[in-house]
């Protein structure tokens, strides 16, 4: 790692399907940059520009990562920086800032700090006066949020919940009667047991979605009320990146899987294809994108 800035002509850049582009010099600081949470073409282009501009790049997995600049073309220097890095790797990362360096701070997935370290970071960073420059960007609990269908009007970012049934349980507790739609990460072997403790704790009849595998190739939406998930992820082998969606409490419960099949077929009886999808978006609420695929499904 060099020992000051770059020099303004020393211009890096990245590639995109081939064509050079050159990334404009940055200045001093710390940049939180958020990157794609699945599909690596959903990155900006504010954050190619940062991540080739950047003197040092702090990220959770430097594999992961590398993975992301390899797609563009990027070449730059990599630093692990994670819940288990340690304070040393806190303050190589502040001594760089002290230098007046440009460093870029990513998780592996999605916008940094969100359910990931950094936080004591950007704190002492902008207690020693540097700046701390957030570069928005793909974040799993609002794409899921957006296609769910459920209420988006006030929600609540839960997180991570405790991996002890008694502490979730007790955490679950706290938000029953929240006014808001719930938003939960959780891990795809934990998946049964988080929903069985939401039954328990929130009411049977609660309207819930599972999304999986957000912007990936094998994408779901799963609705259903939360004893019909519970029963289908309890003994469920599934894999992937996983955000848990609860309805406000009362609020109606989205129609199952079964019942949005059954709208479909009945709005293909009466019309074409992208007709019928828009007649159950207006019913449901459900995007009309994903429903015109189903609908599609079922005609042919």
């Amino acid at each position: 790692m060099s020992d000051g800035p770059k020099d303004k002509d020393d211009r890096r850049g990245f590639r995109i399907r081939g064509q050079p582009f050159s990334a404009p010099a940055l200045d001093r600081g710390l940049y939180l940059v958020a990157t794609p949470i699945g599909n690596l073409a959903d990155v900006t282009l504010r954050a190619l520009d940062t991540l080739a501009a950047a003197d040092l790049v702090a990220c959770e997995d430097t594999r992961v990562t590398r993975k992301l600049l390899d797609r563009y073309g990027i070449t730059v220097k990599l630093a692990a920086y994670h819940e288990h890095s340690g304070p040393a790797a806190h303050r190589r990362i502040l001594t760089a800032l002290d230098k007046g360096l440009s460093v870029a701070l990513v998780s592996d997935a999605g916008t940094p700090l969100i359910s990931d370290p950094g936080a004591a970071l950007v704190a002492d960073a902008r207690a020693a006066g540097h700046r701390v420059i957030p570069i928005p960007g793909p974040s799993s609990a609002i794409a899921s949020l957006s296609a769910a269908g459920l209420s988006t009007d006030a929600f609540l970012f839960l997180g991570f919940l405790p991996s002890k049934t008694h502490q979730r349980r007790k955490r679950l507790d706290e938000v029953a009667r929240v006014p808001a739609t719930l938003v939960l990460f959780e891990s795809p072997n934990r998946i049964g047991a988080l929903l069985a403790d939401a039954c328990a704790m929130l009411g049977a009849e609660r309207g819930a979605v599972v999304c999986r595998e957000v912007t990936k190739l094998h994408e779901t939406f799963d609705h259903g009320t939360l004893d019909a998930l519970a029963a289908r992820y309890k003994d469920a082998g599934v894999k992937g990146e996983i955000v848990l969606l609860i309805a406000p409490p009362d609020a109606p419960a989205p129609p199952s899987e079964r019942e949005i099949e059954a709208l479909l077929k009945d709005a293909l009886q009466a019309s074409g294809v992208r007709e019928a999808a828009q007649t159950v978006a207006e019913m449901t609420g459900l995007p009309r994108r994903d429903l015109y695929r189903r609908a599609l499904a079922l005609k042919d």
